[in-house]
């Protein structure tokens, strides 16, 4: 666990700098939106755009600037080894979702987390089509923000699987999910795009459980949206039950 100290440094300093550059960066993001925008592929079904680049360099820019001292780790930057030998490392998802921002879906989100020690301290996910601003604080903060209104953040009470609504991908989701659904009598469930919306729906317990068994998870997936889970009284776990850790190499 993080020092109460550490905490109220994070509460007081960074959350409000993040959140000015998530809207910053949902504006850039909603201008695209807007108009046809080219897309290329950095690998087979990985689509990126030149919102995820306008986001990426708005985000990392307005990070390096005001936290100087901070490791970075982003999906659409160059890795620089040095973050590892940093307690403390901002790792960004700029666009997460491009697949719904093509499809014009609205499903998309942009996600910032800080890491201390390995461990989400913060997070923030702003979907910009709709105005809607997860921010958690593990211990200290649960809130989303809509359209200006402030509501806290609270996740399910359900225990028993079969009464459980599932948040499921909308763009790949694997098979083996159906499978697991099957095995706990999940019968219910809600497609939704992006990690950190799909988070935003367990931690408004608008659906209980997120099931994604890919080998190809990163750690701007995971980092912002366990934050605010967390903040909101969830978890999350690998699949053997294991918490997640980052600025790993």
């Amino acid at each position: 666990m993080l020092s109460h100290e550490v905490t109220q440094e994070v509460i007081q300093n960074e959350l409000a700098v993040v959140e000015h550059l998530v809207r910053e960066a949902g504006r850039l993001v909603a201008g695209f939106y807007a108009t046809d925008v080219s897309v290329s592929y950095k690998g087979v079904n990985d689509p990126v755009t030149a919102a995820d680049h306008a986001a990426n360099d708005c985000l990392m820019a307005g990070l390096a600037a005001a936290f100087p001292d901070d490791g970075l780790l982003s999906e659409e930057s160059a890795d620089n080894p040095s973050r590892l030998q940093r307690r403390r490392v901002w790792i960004v998802d700029p666009l997460d979702g491009t697949k719904e921002f093509i499809g014009r879906i609205g499903e998309f989100s942009i996600m910032v987390g800080l890491a201390i020690d390995g461990q989400p301290a913060l997070g923030v996910v702003y979907q910009p089509v709709a105005d809607v601003l997860y921010r958690g604080i593990p211990g200290e903060v649960a809130e989303v923000v809509e359209n200006g209104v402030v509501r806290p953040l609270a996740v399910s009470t359900l225990v028993d699987p079969v009464e459980m609504r599932l948040v499921a991908s909308r763009s790949h989701r694997d098979p083996l999910v159906a499978t697991v659904c099957q095995r706990m009598g999940i019968t219910q469930d809600r497609p939704s795009g992006s990690v950190g919306l799909k988070v935003g729906l367990l931690a408004t317990a608008i659906c209980d459980l997120y099931i994604h068994p890919s080998p190809g998870l990163k750690e701007w997936d995971t980092c912002a949206p366990e934050a605010v889970l967390r903040a909101a009284g969830g978890a999350i776990t690998d699949a053997w039950g294991r918490p997640l850790t980052y600025n790993k190499a």
